[in-house]
């Protein structure tokens, strides 16, 4: 494998970066993402166990199934391109 650093964004409804993630780390029960919003602002975002399952809670079986075979899609033309 090759020393290229991944990362991954996040983008607006225009194709714009909203955030771009550098890492994911554990710290106790918590995960923390790390990395930059509108590639600018550094941020240390926390996701908690009980926010977690929040967030599952918001999940339909549509979007559960969207999730398991979003790996496996092609990727987007971003707005731009």
């Amino acid at each position: 494998m090759g020393n290229k650093k991944t990362e991954m964004k996040i983008y607006d409804a225009h194709g714009m970066t909203l955030m771009s993630v550098k890492r994911l780390e554990r710290d106790g029960n918590d995960l923390v993402i790390r990395g930059k919003i509108f590639d600018a602002m550094p941020i240390a975002a926390r996701l908690t166990p009980e926010d977690a399952r929040a967030a599952l809670r918001l999940l339909d079986l549509k979007t559960i199934l969207f999730l398991i075979t979003l790996l496996f899609r092609p990727a987007s033309k971003k707005a731009g391109e």
